[in-house]
């Protein structure tokens, strides 16, 4: 099978390269896949693509027209993928539902370690040689209430992580895992209540129709003051004006992320150079008590492999 592998990154095709094992034609690209790219498919059987690619109706109408008969994401959410027109138009598509919880969850945990302990603002002293620790008060996480929205793997590898630093565990979702409960004591509950009683608030919920903004004013209304929130799933659950206005009003602690409601066009990309237009990520990025990083939640080797090994296997089996 010839496949056309878009948003090509120098850090994956080594695994790409190795799980292939010479079985399919493999041309890598690294542009994200768009409707003044899709043309790039023709005379190709497969594309494989990434978070950040478009895979809207017309870039559909056009693989089809192309073509392609199978989409391979390599991620687990497919939130950029027309799924209703894909099927209308015979189009095949697939995710990689688990590549590595621990990953994500993990880098939930470092972001909400550095957020609280100020770490980002004392290294950045420090690299200019001063070691002042005025502002940089944080809390024990022990006996902290979490609230987790979304308890699937990835939510249910941060309840196991946060219990083991002695925290209270809520959670929300719209299937309650019961062992969760047993395990860890972890108690389901609505979620304007997680959002009211939580001191640290962590997202790994997928993003649809429901969970859209799910974060919004209204939400942000019925959170502590000093809350802090993680959000390691989807930029959009997130309504990035209202959560930049609830800091700048000091009604949250703090926020970190690993995604961004518009980072399509900015994320994995290099803009050193020429800056970026987005002000409101301009005005979180500028923040002490706001912590970014780039969507590289998932860059671990292990999940790397596991993405690498499950598109194939997805291709191998179409």
């Amino acid at each position: 099978m010839k496949v056309l592998v878009y948003s090509a990154k120098n850090f994956e095709i080594p695994y790409l390269t190795k799980a292939n094992d010479g079985r399919h034609q493999l041309k890598f690209v690294e542009e994200s896949l768009s409707s003044e790219n899709a043309m790039k498919a023709v005379g190709f059987d497969a594309i494989s693509i990434f978070s950040a690619d478009d895979a809207s109706l017309l870039v559909l109408e056009k693989l089809k027209d192309f073509g392609v008969k199978f989409i391979a994401l390599r991620s687990t959410g497919y939130d950029n993928v027309n799924l209703r027109s894909a099927e209308r138009l015979g189009i095949k598509v697939a995710n990689v539902p688990e590549y590595s919880p621990n990953a994500i969850a993990e880098h939930a945990v470092t972001l909400l370690l550095a957020l609280n302990r100020k770490i980002t603002i004392s290294d950045r002293r420090v690299a200019k040689y001063n070691f002042n620790i005025d502002g940089l008060i944080g809390v024990d996480l022990v006996d902290k209430t979490v609230g987790i929205i979304g308890t699937g793997r990835i939510g249910s590898v941060m309840a196991r992580i946060m219990s083991g630093f002695g925290c209270h565990l809520l959670g929300y979702d719209i299937v309650e895992d019961e062992s969760l409960s047993s395990q860890y004591g972890l108690r389901y509950v609505n979620l304007r209540t997680l959002c009211n009683r939580s001191d640290i608030i962590s997202i790994h919920t997928p993003l649809n129709t429901d969970t859209h903004h799910l974060i919004d004013k209204d939400m942000l209304a019925q959170m502590k003051k000093e809350v802090l929130i993680i959000n390691t799933a989807r930029g959009a659950i997130i309504q990035s004006t209202e959560i930049l206005q609830a800091l700048e009003n000091e009604r949250i602690g703090g926020l970190a992320m690993d995604v961004y409601e518009k980072e399509h066009k900015i994320f994995f990309r290099d803009h050193s150079d020429e800056g970026i237009d987005d002000t409101i990520l301009k005005r979180l990025i500028e923040k002490p008590n706001v912590l970014i990083t780039s969507h590289h939640a998932f860059l671990t080797e292990e999940a790397l492999t596991n993405i690498a090994e499950t598109t194939f296997e997805n291709l191998d089996l179409w």
